[in-house]
Protein backbone atom coordinates (compact mmCIF):
# COMPACT_ATOMS: atom_id res chain seq x y z
CA UNK A 1 0.00 0.00 0.00
CA UNK A 2 1.06 3.58 -0.65
CA UNK A 3 1.97 5.31 2.58
CA UNK A 4 3.25 8.90 3.61
CA UNK A 5 6.50 8.11 5.31
CA UNK A 6 8.67 10.59 7.73
CA UNK A 7 11.64 9.09 6.65
CA UNK A 8 13.64 11.96 9.26
CA UNK A 9 13.14 15.40 10.32
CA UNK A 10 11.28 17.66 7.84
CA UNK A 11 11.70 15.07 5.14
CA UNK A 12 8.33 13.04 3.61
CA UNK A 13 8.66 10.53 0.86
CA UNK A 14 5.36 8.93 -0.87
CA UNK A 15 6.56 5.17 0.09
CA UNK A 16 5.14 1.11 -0.98
CA UNK A 17 5.01 -0.17 2.47
CA UNK A 18 3.78 -3.90 3.26
CA UNK A 19 0.03 -3.56 4.96
CA UNK A 20 -0.06 -5.23 8.42
CA UNK A 21 -1.42 -8.61 8.84
CA UNK A 22 -5.10 -8.67 9.99
CA UNK A 23 -5.33 -10.78 13.31
CA UNK A 24 -8.60 -12.78 14.83
CA UNK A 25 -9.71 -9.96 16.89
CA UNK A 26 -8.19 -6.78 14.22
CA UNK A 27 -9.91 -4.92 11.56
CA UNK A 28 -8.16 -3.59 8.38
CA UNK A 29 -9.89 -0.06 7.69
CA UNK A 30 -9.14 1.90 4.45
CA UNK A 31 -8.83 5.08 5.33
CA UNK A 32 -10.88 8.11 4.57
CA UNK A 33 -10.15 11.07 6.38
CA UNK A 34 -7.34 12.15 9.10
CA UNK A 35 -7.13 14.85 10.92
CA UNK A 36 -4.09 17.11 11.16
CA UNK A 37 -2.91 17.18 14.28
CA UNK A 38 -0.09 20.12 16.09
CA UNK A 39 1.73 16.79 17.57
CA UNK A 40 1.83 15.72 14.07
CA UNK A 41 3.61 18.68 13.51
CA UNK A 42 6.09 18.71 16.13
CA UNK A 43 6.97 15.06 15.29
CA UNK A 44 7.64 16.30 11.51
CA UNK A 45 9.81 19.94 12.67
CA UNK A 46 11.62 17.65 14.98
CA UNK A 47 10.46 19.64 18.19
CA UNK A 48 9.41 16.11 20.02
CA UNK A 49 9.83 12.52 19.17
CA UNK A 50 7.44 10.00 21.61
CA UNK A 51 8.64 7.05 19.55
CA UNK A 52 11.43 5.77 22.18
CA UNK A 53 13.18 2.50 23.53
CA UNK A 54 12.76 0.78 27.02
CA UNK A 55 14.63 3.23 28.54
CA UNK A 56 12.79 5.81 26.89
CA UNK A 57 15.05 7.54 24.75
CA UNK A 58 13.84 8.76 21.55
CA UNK A 59 14.41 6.58 18.60
CA UNK A 60 15.53 8.51 15.30
CA UNK A 61 13.42 8.61 12.65
CA UNK A 62 16.30 7.32 10.43
CA UNK A 63 16.81 4.08 12.40
CA UNK A 64 12.53 4.04 12.59
CA UNK A 65 10.40 5.94 10.05
CA UNK A 66 7.01 6.58 11.04
CA UNK A 67 3.89 6.87 9.18
CA UNK A 68 2.41 9.86 11.10
CA UNK A 69 -1.84 10.67 11.60
CA UNK A 70 -4.10 9.84 14.44
CA UNK A 71 -6.97 11.46 14.04
CA UNK A 72 -8.28 8.87 11.94
CA UNK A 73 -11.97 8.06 10.26
CA UNK A 74 -12.46 5.25 7.89
CA UNK A 75 -14.43 1.98 6.56
CA UNK A 76 -14.09 -1.37 7.39
CA UNK A 77 -12.33 -3.40 4.49
CA UNK A 78 -11.61 -6.91 6.57
CA UNK A 79 -12.42 -8.23 9.98
CA UNK A 80 -10.81 -11.26 11.73
CA UNK A 81 -12.14 -14.41 12.42
CA UNK A 82 -12.99 -13.70 15.75
CA UNK A 83 -14.90 -9.97 15.49
CA UNK A 84 -18.41 -10.09 15.57
CA UNK A 85 -19.79 -6.56 15.65
CA UNK A 86 -18.02 -4.88 12.95
CA UNK A 87 -18.70 -6.08 9.67
CA UNK A 88 -16.93 -4.72 5.83
CA UNK A 89 -18.84 -1.51 4.91
CA UNK A 90 -19.20 0.06 8.75
CA UNK A 91 -17.45 3.09 9.01
CA UNK A 92 -16.02 3.87 12.13
CA UNK A 93 -13.76 6.12 13.79
CA UNK A 94 -10.60 5.32 15.28
CA UNK A 95 -9.03 5.36 19.04
CA UNK A 96 -5.11 5.17 18.09
CA UNK A 97 -4.34 4.21 21.35
CA UNK A 98 -3.63 0.32 22.32
CA UNK A 99 -3.98 -0.62 25.65
CA UNK A 100 -4.94 -3.49 28.34
CA UNK A 101 -8.45 -4.10 26.59
CA UNK A 102 -6.60 -3.62 22.58
CA UNK A 103 -4.31 -6.16 23.74
CA UNK A 104 -7.06 -8.79 25.09
CA UNK A 105 -5.43 -8.70 28.27
CA UNK A 106 -6.67 -10.88 30.95
CA UNK A 107 -6.31 -8.95 33.77
CA UNK A 108 -5.96 -4.82 33.08
CA UNK A 109 -3.27 -2.48 34.50
CA UNK A 110 -3.78 -0.25 37.34
CA UNK A 111 -4.45 2.51 34.67
CA UNK A 112 -6.65 0.61 32.33
CA UNK A 113 -8.42 -0.73 35.68
CA UNK A 114 -9.40 3.23 36.86
CA UNK A 115 -10.64 4.33 32.94
CA UNK A 116 -6.91 6.03 32.53
CA UNK A 117 -6.11 4.13 29.41
CA UNK A 118 -3.82 6.59 27.91
CA UNK A 119 -1.44 5.90 30.35
CA UNK A 120 -1.55 1.82 30.12
CA UNK A 121 1.87 0.75 31.09
CA UNK A 122 1.48 -1.52 27.81
CA UNK A 123 0.42 1.38 26.07
CA UNK A 124 1.47 2.41 22.14
CA UNK A 125 -0.28 4.79 19.81
CA UNK A 126 -0.42 4.68 15.98
CA UNK A 127 0.77 7.55 14.28
CA UNK A 128 2.96 8.71 17.43
CA UNK A 129 4.88 6.21 19.26
CA UNK A 130 6.09 4.48 16.32
CA UNK A 131 2.83 2.27 15.20
CA UNK A 132 1.77 3.10 11.30
CA UNK A 133 -0.06 6.06 11.17
CA UNK A 134 -3.42 7.10 9.04
CA UNK A 135 -1.01 8.59 6.28
CA UNK A 136 -1.34 5.78 4.31
CA UNK A 137 -4.42 3.98 2.18
CA UNK A 138 -4.76 1.29 4.60
CA UNK A 139 -4.36 0.97 8.72
CA UNK A 140 -4.80 -2.45 11.09
CA UNK A 141 -6.35 -2.08 14.43
CA UNK A 142 -7.86 -4.21 17.47
CA UNK A 143 -11.70 -3.86 16.65
CA UNK A 144 -12.38 -2.71 19.98
CA UNK A 145 -10.39 0.19 18.75
CA UNK A 146 -12.99 1.08 15.99
CA UNK A 147 -16.08 2.50 16.68
CA UNK A 148 -19.30 2.75 14.12
CA UNK A 149 -20.63 5.51 13.29
CA UNK A 150 -24.21 5.01 13.05
CA UNK A 151 -24.89 8.57 11.80
CA UNK A 152 -24.68 10.49 9.08
CA UNK A 153 -22.03 12.38 10.47
CA UNK A 154 -19.21 14.17 7.68
CA UNK A 155 -16.58 11.89 7.55
CA UNK A 156 -14.27 15.45 7.74
CA UNK A 157 -15.91 16.66 10.93
CA UNK A 158 -15.55 13.15 12.22
CA UNK A 159 -11.80 13.82 12.44
CA UNK A 160 -12.29 15.95 15.25
CA UNK A 161 -14.12 13.13 17.90
CA UNK A 162 -10.25 12.46 18.68
CA UNK A 163 -9.67 15.95 19.77
CA UNK A 164 -12.87 16.47 21.57
CA UNK A 165 -11.99 13.57 22.98
CA UNK A 166 -9.33 14.79 24.73
CA UNK A 167 -10.62 17.71 25.86
CA UNK A 168 -13.27 16.00 27.54
CA UNK A 169 -10.60 13.92 29.24
CA UNK A 170 -8.99 17.11 30.26
CA UNK A 171 -12.28 18.60 31.49
CA UNK A 172 -13.00 15.57 33.43
CA UNK A 173 -9.04 15.71 35.43
CA UNK A 174 -9.98 19.17 36.28
CA UNK A 175 -13.08 17.74 37.27
CA UNK A 176 -11.80 15.47 39.66
CA UNK A 177 -8.69 17.11 41.15
CA UNK A 178 -8.97 19.06 44.73
CA UNK A 179 -8.83 22.30 43.78
CA UNK A 180 -9.69 25.53 45.62
CA UNK A 181 -11.95 26.97 42.87
CA UNK A 182 -14.30 25.19 40.30
CA UNK A 183 -16.80 25.03 37.32
CA UNK A 184 -19.90 25.73 38.67
CA UNK A 185 -19.26 25.05 42.26
CA UNK A 186 -21.80 25.54 44.96
CA UNK A 187 -19.92 27.48 47.16
CA UNK A 188 -19.84 30.70 44.89
CA UNK A 189 -16.47 31.73 47.14
CA UNK A 190 -15.31 28.58 45.51
CA UNK A 191 -16.75 29.21 41.99
CA UNK A 192 -14.42 30.04 39.03
CA UNK A 193 -16.04 33.87 37.72
CA UNK A 194 -13.31 33.92 35.01
CA UNK A 195 -11.68 32.05 32.87
CA UNK A 196 -9.08 32.67 30.32
CA UNK A 197 -7.55 30.40 27.44
CA UNK A 198 -4.13 30.91 26.00
CA UNK A 199 -4.96 29.90 21.90
CA UNK A 200 -7.88 29.69 19.74
CA UNK A 201 -6.76 26.93 17.22
CA UNK A 202 -8.56 23.39 17.23
CA UNK A 203 -8.25 22.74 21.41
CA UNK A 204 -8.67 26.37 22.12
CA UNK A 205 -12.24 26.79 20.28
CA UNK A 206 -13.17 23.10 21.34
CA UNK A 207 -12.35 23.98 24.89
CA UNK A 208 -14.46 27.30 24.48
CA UNK A 209 -17.56 25.46 23.09
CA UNK A 210 -17.29 22.74 25.87
CA UNK A 211 -16.89 25.24 28.36
CA UNK A 212 -20.07 27.08 27.31
CA UNK A 213 -22.20 24.67 25.36
CA UNK A 214 -21.49 21.21 27.58
CA UNK A 215 -19.99 22.64 31.42
CA UNK A 216 -22.72 25.73 31.23
CA UNK A 217 -19.82 28.03 32.48
CA UNK A 218 -21.68 31.37 32.25
CA UNK A 219 -18.51 33.53 33.63
CA UNK A 220 -16.22 35.58 31.77
CA UNK A 221 -14.31 33.49 29.40
CA UNK A 222 -11.34 35.23 27.94
CA UNK A 223 -9.35 33.94 24.96
CA UNK A 224 -6.10 35.04 23.76
CA UNK A 225 -4.96 35.13 20.66
CA UNK A 226 -3.04 37.17 18.07
CA UNK A 227 -4.76 35.75 14.80
CA UNK A 228 -7.94 38.10 14.16
CA UNK A 229 -9.78 34.97 12.13
CA UNK A 230 -9.45 33.21 15.28
CA UNK A 231 -9.94 35.69 17.49
CA UNK A 232 -13.64 36.09 15.38
CA UNK A 233 -14.39 32.27 15.65
CA UNK A 234 -13.57 32.52 19.66
CA UNK A 235 -16.22 35.14 20.02
CA UNK A 236 -18.60 33.68 17.86
CA UNK A 237 -18.48 30.64 20.73
CA UNK A 238 -19.07 32.50 23.30
CA UNK A 239 -15.77 34.28 24.49
CA UNK A 240 -13.89 37.49 24.60
CA UNK A 241 -11.10 37.62 22.58
CA UNK A 242 -8.15 39.50 23.61
CA UNK A 243 -5.34 40.31 21.01
CA UNK A 244 -2.16 39.98 22.91
CA UNK A 245 -0.34 42.20 20.20
CA UNK A 246 -2.66 45.17 21.00
CA UNK A 247 -2.23 45.88 24.77
CA UNK A 248 -0.76 45.03 28.15
CA UNK A 249 -2.51 41.47 28.81
CA UNK A 250 -1.71 41.83 32.61
CA UNK A 251 -3.82 45.35 32.99
CA UNK A 252 -6.42 43.83 30.73
CA UNK A 253 -7.12 41.34 32.48
CA UNK A 254 -6.75 43.09 35.79
CA UNK A 255 -10.00 45.51 34.48
CA UNK A 256 -12.36 42.93 33.27
CA UNK A 257 -11.78 40.61 36.71
CA UNK A 258 -12.00 44.06 39.13
CA UNK A 259 -8.18 43.16 40.11
CA UNK A 260 -9.70 39.48 40.84
CA UNK A 261 -7.56 37.75 38.35
CA UNK A 262 -8.95 34.61 36.69
CA UNK A 263 -9.61 31.26 38.57
CA UNK A 264 -8.73 29.14 36.17
CA UNK A 265 -6.58 29.25 33.22
CA UNK A 266 -6.21 27.13 30.18
CA UNK A 267 -2.94 26.48 27.86
CA UNK A 268 -4.69 25.77 24.86
CA UNK A 269 -1.31 26.92 22.53
CA UNK A 270 1.60 25.20 23.76
CA UNK A 271 4.17 28.06 23.76
CA UNK A 272 6.50 28.53 26.11
CA UNK A 273 6.00 32.21 26.26
CA UNK A 274 3.09 31.47 28.02
CA UNK A 275 4.42 30.30 31.42
CA UNK A 276 6.09 33.93 31.46
CA UNK A 277 2.92 35.92 31.95
CA UNK A 278 0.98 33.20 34.31
CA UNK A 279 1.99 34.37 37.63
CA UNK A 280 0.58 38.07 37.01
CA UNK A 281 -2.81 36.71 35.13
CA UNK A 282 -3.73 34.07 37.72
CA UNK A 283 -5.42 34.71 41.32
CA UNK A 284 -3.64 32.50 43.98
CA UNK A 285 -4.47 29.06 44.14
CA UNK A 286 -5.87 29.04 40.40
CA UNK A 287 -6.05 25.92 38.87
CA UNK A 288 -3.80 25.89 35.25
CA UNK A 289 -4.91 23.43 32.81
CA UNK A 290 -1.43 22.22 31.06
CA UNK A 291 -2.94 21.12 27.69
CA UNK A 292 -0.54 22.58 24.94
CA UNK A 293 2.61 21.04 23.80
CA UNK A 294 5.53 22.51 22.58
CA UNK A 295 6.67 24.73 25.29
CA UNK A 296 10.39 25.45 23.50
CA UNK A 297 13.26 28.29 24.30
CA UNK A 298 11.90 29.42 27.60
CA UNK A 299 14.00 28.46 30.69
CA UNK A 300 11.99 26.93 33.56
CA UNK A 301 12.68 29.57 35.98
CA UNK A 302 10.07 30.93 34.89
CA UNK A 303 8.11 28.50 37.11
CA UNK A 304 9.81 30.09 40.41
CA UNK A 305 6.67 32.76 40.32
CA UNK A 306 4.21 29.96 39.32
CA UNK A 307 4.97 28.11 42.37
CA UNK A 308 5.15 30.99 45.00
CA UNK A 309 1.19 31.31 44.51
CA UNK A 310 0.51 27.71 44.86
CA UNK A 311 -1.78 27.10 41.66
CA UNK A 312 -3.32 23.50 41.20
CA UNK A 313 -1.69 22.52 37.70
CA UNK A 314 -3.22 19.78 35.90
CA UNK A 315 -1.51 18.04 33.04
CA UNK A 316 -3.87 15.70 30.70
CA UNK A 317 -3.16 13.90 27.56
CA UNK A 318 -5.66 12.00 25.00
CA UNK A 319 -9.04 10.75 25.47
CA UNK A 320 -9.20 8.56 28.37
CA UNK A 321 -12.50 7.98 30.12
CA UNK A 322 -13.48 4.07 31.05
CA UNK A 323 -14.75 1.49 28.75
CA UNK A 324 -18.29 0.53 27.32
CA UNK A 325 -19.29 -2.99 27.79
CA UNK A 326 -18.23 -4.23 24.32
CA UNK A 327 -14.77 -2.34 25.48
CA UNK A 328 -14.77 0.14 22.94
CA UNK A 329 -13.81 3.55 24.30
CA UNK A 330 -16.73 5.45 26.08
CA UNK A 331 -14.85 8.87 25.79
CA UNK A 332 -14.79 8.92 22.09
CA UNK A 333 -18.61 7.62 22.30
CA UNK A 334 -19.47 10.89 24.30
CA UNK A 335 -17.57 13.20 21.85
CA UNK A 336 -19.44 11.40 18.42
CA UNK A 337 -22.68 12.47 20.29
CA UNK A 338 -21.61 16.10 21.14
CA UNK A 339 -20.44 17.03 17.36
CA UNK A 340 -23.74 14.61 16.04
CA UNK A 341 -25.82 16.87 18.64
CA UNK A 342 -23.95 19.94 17.12
CA UNK A 343 -22.84 21.11 21.06
CA UNK A 344 -19.38 21.21 19.37
CA UNK A 345 -19.25 22.94 16.47
CA UNK A 346 -16.25 22.10 13.88
CA UNK A 347 -17.13 22.44 10.27
CA UNK A 348 -16.55 26.39 10.33
CA UNK A 349 -12.92 26.20 11.04
CA UNK A 350 -11.63 23.08 8.98
CA UNK A 351 -10.29 25.71 6.62
CA UNK A 352 -7.47 23.56 4.13
CA UNK A 353 -8.28 19.94 2.82
CA UNK A 354 -6.12 17.68 0.99
CA UNK A 355 -7.13 14.65 -1.46
CA UNK A 356 -3.96 12.65 -1.67
CA UNK A 357 -0.82 11.68 -0.22
CA UNK A 358 0.95 13.90 -2.61
CA UNK A 359 -0.54 17.32 -1.73
CA UNK A 360 -0.74 16.44 1.96
CA UNK A 361 3.07 17.14 2.43
CA UNK A 362 2.07 20.93 1.60
CA UNK A 363 0.35 21.08 4.84
CA UNK A 364 3.80 20.07 6.65
CA UNK A 365 5.96 22.59 4.44
CA UNK A 366 3.98 25.51 4.41
CA UNK A 367 0.22 25.37 5.27
CA UNK A 368 -0.25 25.09 8.50
CA UNK A 369 2.19 28.15 9.28
CA UNK A 370 -0.16 30.44 6.79
CA UNK A 371 -2.11 33.04 8.55
CA UNK A 372 -5.13 31.69 7.25
CA UNK A 373 -4.40 27.70 8.71
CA UNK A 374 -7.18 26.57 11.28
CA UNK A 375 -7.51 22.82 10.86
CA UNK A 376 -6.36 20.51 7.79
CA UNK A 377 -7.96 17.59 6.92
CA UNK A 378 -6.37 14.79 4.70
CA UNK A 379 -9.57 13.69 3.16
CA UNK A 380 -10.24 10.64 0.14
CA UNK A 381 -13.79 9.66 -1.42
CA UNK A 382 -15.37 6.60 0.82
Amino acid sequence: MRALVLCDIGQLELRQVPPHFVGTHDVKVRVSAVGLCGTDFHIFSGQSNYNTDKRGRPISLREQPQILGHEIVGVVEEVGSRVEDLRVGDRVVLDQGLNCISRLHQSLCEYCATGDSHQCLNYHELGITGLPGGFAEYVTIPAVNAIRINSDLDNVEAVLIEPLGCIVHASDMVARSVTRYAINADDRDRRVRSCLIFGAGPAGLIFTQYLRNVLGYDGLLLVVEPNPRKRELAVRFGAEALDPNASDLVEVVQEKTDGRLVEYLIDACGSGSVFTSIPSLIRKQSTVLLYGLGHAGIDLSVLNNLQFIEPTLVAAVGASGGFDTDGRPLTYRRSMSLIEAKQIEVASWITHRYHSLEALSQAFTTDHQANDYIKGVFVLPS
